[in-house]
């Protein structure tokens, strides 16, 4: 999840966040140029500064809410990562760059803890292994019982994983229309979705099979072959797009019109598949 989701998420809870960060055109255009120049380091200290010119020190309950939201599943995915190089450092092997892509990939998502935690004004502890929610509060293995001793299995989580986060990325760019970021958001996108690709066509070469870098037409909509993540691909067999059937238009096939596009996912779908990975006491809701 990045500042654009988490705008959104705001904007639903209290509609007056963008006059709130005085206009809201040059609050975000101020907020992503600076943010070309910081270090990922700093970038928890600006993101915390622009709530606190929104709100003053302490932000409503319902923006806290979105936000502790977004920082639960960025906690998710940074352990599942960290877990599988520091716990199991022998599942992702150091050929063909697999090691160092999941590297990145665990970077990025601790980058993004650290972002919301500027927002939530919550001090960073030397060990991040000991912040916020602890792996001991997952359970990967529910989803499927070897995917820490089975790289493939590992592969296949990591891949339902950032398929969601994509899927629940779809909009944002229609919340910046007209504005000038909107590049800047189509760019974050783009990002969000080449680490999708990446991770698909690891598992690909890993299993030997033909996934393609983009969600597959397939019976349930669900290629990763994870029954449990089947309702958070509910949809990619749609066709429809903008009320226009795109199935046969310009001699595409249904499966070529359905993989054209990401469908869409809603929060309850996200917090759905989250929760099949966080134990109880600690599931979102």
């Amino acid at each position: 999840m990045n500042i654009l989701n988490i705008l959104e998420e705001i904007e639903k809870v209290d509609g007056e966040i963008y006059e709130r960060l005085s206009p809201r055109r040059a609050a975000m255009k101020s907020f992503f140029s600076v943010g070309k120049k910081l270090s990922l380091a700093a970038m928890p200290l600006a993101l915390g500064s622009m709530f606190q010119k929104a709100y003053g020190q302490t932000a409503p309950a319902s923006v806290t809410d979105v936000l502790n939201f977004a920082l639960a599943l960025e906690y998710l995915e940074w352990n599942f990562y960290n877990h599988a190089l520091v716990a199991t450092p022998s599942l992702v092997p150091d050929a063909n760059g697999a090691k160092a892509a999941i590297t990145v990939i665990r970077d990025h998502e601790r980058a993004h803890v650290n972002l919301l935690k500027g927002a939530l004004n919550i001090a960073s502890p030397t060990d991040p292994a000991t912040d916020g929610y602890k792996y001991a509060n997952f359970q990967f293995e529910a989803v499927l019982a070897d995917v820490f001793t089975n790289y493939q299995s590992f592969l296949k989580v990591g891949t339902a994983l950032e398929d969601t986060g994509v899927r629940a990325y779809k909009g944002q760019a229609g919340v910046l229309k007209g504005t000038d970021v909107l590049t800047t958001a189509l760019r974050i996108h783009a990002v969000e979705a080449r680490h999708a690709a990446h991770l698909r066509a690891m598992t690909a070469a890993s299993l030997g099979v033909n996934l393609k870098p983009w969600i597959s037409y397939a019976a349930n909509g669900n290629d990763t072959g994870i029954s449990l993540v089947d309702a958070n691909y509910a949809g990619e067999q749609n066709t429809m797009q903008a009320g226009i059937e795109i199935n046969g238009l310009g001699g595409a096939s249904q499966t070529q019109a359905a993989e054209s596009f990401d469908e869409a996912l809603d929060g309850v779908a996200v917090k759905k598949l989250a929760n099949a990975f966080i134990k109880d006491g600690f599931k979102l809701t």
